[in-house]
């Protein structure tokens, strides 16, 4: 199915229940918009085994699966959650949907046979929670990255069979990156279908890890970040966007440090000797790239993006239940743009990005 016609049928089904969802929403709470939260987790028993067989017999595979929250049982047990508890805790923090994916990294760490068998079955399990909530729930797909065939296929399954609202990819594959042309099947069919890649964050590769082992730098402090930034980095310098200018890419962290950086990458760009691209590396990311909130509620950075990018490139994320969602909404109510804009944010661009 081709992306026009897929967002045809998307929006001739879904827009009457969705105007209509969201004129019952703005009744009941008094505002103009629903809450919408782009970069929220789950996971499934299957996935979590096939994390613990792994650690057992390669416990340097993936040394971040030896952290704290894959032994945490509070944490797992709120990411197994699709249904009552989940739904309740979004009512208790005020968000109206979420956008769901699999827990990094996904399916990503195993052996392609098996990492494909895992991706379908997440997919399956994802499309069954959202038929059930369909007002609630949104998802994103999984896919084996390490078999870019069966990933694009999966991807043509997750957009024309399962009606998922996207892909999610936790960066590196064994230490490679989408800018290698061997994972481009990948980029075709999420092109073709209209499907957006929302490009998030994992433990740096084994090759990489020793940099960043001291002082839990590995993660969230510092290495997530880090090492998704290079990702995205290497695709904007590589001229995937000229092989691919309909694609999009989303980030999260508010675009991992990247909308500070632009200007420099620009600059550096057009000094002798660098990629040769159709244009700048900024105008790449204003067109190909949007970013998302999550875990990153502070004033200073959403208008810093704002200037940088607009509003229009900005969605609300929590990053749930990493990060708490009653604050997230608190600070996006407070948060110092107009009420336009908090619409753009919460609701408008999500709806447009991923065809809810």
């Amino acid at each position: 199915m081709d992306k026009g016609r897929r967002t045809f049928l998307t929006h001739a089904v879904l827009a009457s229940s969705a105007l209509a969802a969201a004129k019952s929403v703005s009744a009941q709470n008094g505002r103009e918009y629903r809450r919408v939260a782009v970069e929220e987790t789950f996971t499934i028993p299957e996935v979590l085994d096939a994390f613990r067989e792994l650690v057992e017999r390669e416990p340097d595979r993936e040394p971040g699966l030896t952290a704290p929250p894959y032994v945490l049982t509070d944490t797992i047990q709120a990411l197994y959650d699709l249904g009552d508890d989940r739904i309740a805790a979004m009512d208790a923090a005020r968000i109206d949907k979420q956008v769901l994916s699999l827990w990094s990294p996904g399916v990503q760490v195993f052996d392609p046979e098996l990492g494909t068998e895992l991706a379908q079955l997440v997919n399956d399990r994802l499309a069954e929670a959202i038929r059930q909530h369909p007002d609630r729930f949104a998802g994103l797909a999984a896919v084996a990255t390490q078999d870019p065939r069966h990933a694009a296929q999966e991807i043509d399954r997750a957009a024309s069979v399962l009606g998922l609202n996207g892909v999610l990819i936790n960066s590196h594959t064994n230490g490679e990156y989408l800018d290698d042309s061997k994972f481009w099947p990948i980029f075709e069919a999420a092109q073709a279908l209209g499907m957006p890649i929302y490009l998030h964050p994992r433990t740096p590769p084994v090759q990489m890890y020793d940099a960043f082992a001291d002082y839990s730098m590995d993660g969230a402090l510092w290495g997530f970040a880090a090492e998704t930034s290079l990702h995205a980095v290497r695709l904007l310098m590589s001229g995937v966007f000229d092989e691919f200018p309909e694609l999009t890419i989303v980030l999260g962290h508010m675009g991992e440090g990247l909308p500070y950086w632009l200007d420099r990458l620009d600059k550096v760009s057009a000094r002798p000797g660098m990629p040769q691209l159709q244009r700048l590396p900024s105008e790449y990311f204003r067109s190909n790239f949007v970013i998302t909130t999550s875990a990153m509620f502070w004033d200073p950075v959403l208008l810093f993006c704002r200037s940088v990018l607009g509003a229009e490139r900005i969605m609300f994320a929590v990053d749930s239940p990493f990060a708490p969602s009653e604050p997230a909404t608190r600070w996006m109510d407070a948060a110092p743009v107009s009420d336009a804009e908090k619409r753009k944010i919460y609701q408008e661009n999500a709806e447009a990005i991923f065809s809810l």
